[in-house]
């Protein structure tokens, strides 16, 4: 695969018209956003149903289980690539057809969960709560996928950040939102609102235009075991020798942010930040900042290139650990708040811009004919070694403190750099040698 040098538009405000001209830039942000709705709603939102329910504590975090679906969604990614979705297909493509069902799905699970009640019937909460996880990770599937097939080149780092733009905001609402709502009117109201605001994706979903593959008639890809392995084969030819490098750079880069996370909110509460305060700066100015790393990183990938920009990226975000170090050592008894508010909107940015570019990483590596489900694999060998790591770093921080483990993990990002810069590098050579 040859690096793909995105040209620049000569200015921002031309390049904000083209955005705004583009049919598919616009239904991107619909969908990112009907995107970002169920996570937080079969995971940190509802657990805070759950508390209020007094469901033992035991029991609502085996219930944050329910989000493997996330991580394990390229088991099913294949046949969503190679078999079309009831009556929707028909009407609107493959790959449309199955976003109006998976969004139908999570509309259905979502009210589900409003009509029952965790602290009377737990078991109908954890059956509509499991819906909503594979509903929800399918929708992540088959949005990606259309994504994929419809974006040309030029396009590909704008059509990650708009996505991403629309996810924070679906996120934001099915968060903060969800709570207001929860809080003034009931649970039960939360859900069924949360369940009406994936309106908005499915109208862009309609309005999208159709992936060039969905005009092509559908032919079947032989039997099961061939529709499942039959996306890997094809990734891991393409790459050819440089296959294990890539997977392993693609495996790599957001581990130590990762780690990092999971020890983020316990290092908050160790310095003695209220919740208030919390609040304030990971989701106030949290959002806001991470809109402008998002931003950036569109930017930055149409100016220099994908592969440069990821080595960028993953040098920021590993370093921006040093930040939270910082405060673990400076910080404490909820003083130096403007401290604390840098502190985390460096981490926020650096996380945004690393994740835009790792996404457009991603994307390209993958075909056509199958990019549902050699994204779905892409992003579930991101997240799989990076989350069970994580799950030492609470042992680790009681063998080396907070800001040493805030340390270690930025050191953990300088062998994912030299992956970076040697997959570049060799991307490099290829490109010199084709064009001799």
């Amino acid at each position: 695969m040859q690096e793909q040098a995105l040209p620049a538009n000569s200015s921002t405000a031309r390049s904000l018209r083209d955005l705004a001209a583009d049919p598919r830039i616009r239904a991107m942000l619909g969908l990112g956003f009907s995107s970002g709705i169920p996570f937080l709603l079969v995971y940190i939102t509802q657990s805070a149903w759950l508390s209020e329910a007094n469901v033992p504590l035991g029991i609502v975090g085996l219930m944050s289980e329910l989000t493997l679906a996330y991580k394990f969604k390229f088991v099913w990614a294949p046949f969503l690539d190679q078999y079309d979705a009831p009556i929707f297909s028909r009407l609107l493509g493959r790959r449309r057809g199955w976003i109006i069902v998976s969004q139908i799905g999570v509309a259905l699970a979502l009210a589900g969960v409003a009509f029952g009640n965790p602290a009377h019937w737990l078991a109908w909460t954890i059956v509509f709560s499991l819906t909503l996880g594979f509903a929800g990770a399918t929708q992540d599937i088959v949005i990606d996928g259309w994504r994929i097939t419809v974006a040309p080149p030029e396009r590909a780092g704008l059509m990650s950040s708009w996505s991403e733009i629309g996810w924070r905001i679906g996120n934001l609402v099915s968060g903060a939102g969800a709570l207001y709502l929860a809080d003034a009117y009931g649970w039960r109201a939360a859900y069924l609102c949360m369940a009406a605001c994936m309106g908005p994706g499915m109208i862009a979903a309609l309005m999208a235009p159709e992936p060039p593959s969905d005009l092509k008639a559908h032919v079947a890809q032989g039997n099961f075991v061939e529709t499942i392995f039959t996306p890997i084969k094809e990734l891991l030819t393409r790459l050819g020798t440089m296959g294990i490098p890539i997977l392993l750079l693609v495996a790599g880069f957001r581990m130590p942010g990762y780690v990092s996370s999971a020890m983020a909110f316990p290092l908050f509460k160790h310095l003695h930040y209220s919740d208030s305060d919390i609040a304030t700066v990971t989701k106030l100015f949290g959002f806001w900042v991470a809109l402008g790393g998002t931003f950036l990183a569109g930017l930055v990938i149409t100016r220099i290139g994908i592969m440069a920009t990821l080595l960028i990226g993953t040098v920021f975000a590993s370093a921006s650990h040093l930040a939270l170090a910082y405060l673990a050592a400076r910080g404490g008894h909820g003083h130096d708040f403007w401290l604390f508010a840098t502190t985390v909107s460096i981490d926020s940015f650096a996380y945004a811009f690393a994740s835009i570019v790792l996404i457009t990483y991603m994307s390209t590596l993958t075909s056509t004919a199958f990019a549902a489900s050699q994204y779905a694999l892409l992003t579930s060998l991101c997240a799989l070694p990076g989350s069970f790591l994580a799950g030492t770093s609470g042992f680790i921080i009681d063998r080396l403190g907070f800001t040493n483990f805030f340390v270690a993990t930025s050191f953990i990002g300088a062998p994912v750099a030299l992956l970076a810069w040697y997959v570049w590098r060799k991307h490099l050579i290829e490109k010199v040698e084709a064009a001799a």
